[in-house]
């Protein structure tokens, strides 16, 4: 997952589902544009603790490429997000989510861009 990927943060997951949003029309526009859609498994995790139906996920599925496993690499650059954002326990999954963009060497689309500023300064590139 590199170079053409645009990494998704939870709010991209569930307001793309939402027919005439500005999400969901970004993400057909990056699509018909060949762009690749990769989330975190970070970010499935959170999806799956809202309120979507079965086929809700089944359609987010549909348009996510790839579904990046959190694995050690990630780990040591969330360790460093998360040291950047001063430690503050609400970071820890953002962390995560910034790091396997980083490390995918994919821009993040986030509507929480404040959530994400800390980890500028660690290579993170929002959309």
């Amino acid at each position: 997952m590199a170079g053409h990927v645009i990494c998704l943060d939870t709010n991209y997951l569930i307001l793309g589902l939402v027919a005439g949003s500005r999400e969901s029309r970004e993400l057909a526009g990056w699509i018909a544009m060949g762009r690749a859609i990769g989330d975190a498994d970070a970010g499935v995790v959170r999806v799956s603790l809202r309120s979507v139906t079965a086929a809700q996920i089944e359609t987010m599925r549909a348009f996510v490429h790839e579904v990046v496993p959190f694995g050690e690499a990630h780990a040591v650059v969330a360790a460093e997000l998360f040291n950047a954002a001063a430690r503050k326990r609400s970071t820890r999954v953002d962390a995560m989510i910034g790091a396997i963009a980083i490390v995918a060497d994919a821009p993040l689309a986030t509507n929480n861009k404040s959530d994400f500023r800390a980890f500028r300064s660690g290579g993170l590139r929002l959309v």
